[in-house]
């Protein structure tokens, strides 16, 4: 078995998460708008859960973080960890391990089309090179060029992230 290729160590991901949280709360700041922050099942869960806990001591509106749940091959189906939330006049956030074709933030978007969000933004821990579909990642932790055949994955144990690696 390889070595792992990391691309990130668990103690720079943190260094990036923090970094992202002040820029949110940076932009916010003055806005007394709820902010729901979405994360897309597993890693980005975590690090909505993340990103949650680094944005209150800075901000002083409620923070809500959910999950969404959809197959990433084969998105056609997208549900909410609370089906029934209210996104309008709502700061929402969008947050995911692995930004690769921009398909899954996308498709992640869905359950907000009918709503009247005050805003949408996305949040990734790593991004690729590889955009399909017109999502902007609107806070990045690393930007990484790789072979289109290439994987990024992002390790997480619990609530911590250890870490991302090439594949």
């Amino acid at each position: 078995m390889s070595e792992k290729k990391y691309v990130l160590s668990k103690e720079v991901a943190e260094q990036k998460l923090q970094r992202m949280a002040l820029e949110i709360a940076e932009q916010l700041e003055g806005d007394d708008a709820e902010i729901i922050i979405i994360g897309i099942r597993n890693s980005g869960k975590v690090i909505a859960d993340k990103i949650g806990a680094l944005l209150k001591p800075h901000l002083t509106v409620p923070i809500r973080i959910i999950s969404v749940i959809l197959n990433k091959i084969d998105p056609k189906e997208v549900f909410l960890s609370e089906p029934d939330i209210n996104f309008n006049n709502k700061n929402i956030i969008v947050a995911d391990d692995v930004v690769n074709s921009g398909k899954t933030l996308l498709y992640a978007l869905r359950p907000l089309l009918y709503s009247q969000p005050k805003r949408i933004q996305t949040l990734v821990l790593v991004e690729r090179m590889h955009k399909l579909y017109p999502v902007k990642s609107d806070y990045v932790g690393l930007t990484v060029a790789t072979a289109l055949q290439d994987h990024i994955y992002v390790e997480s144990e619990g609530q911590d992230i250890l870490g991302a690696y090439i594949a």
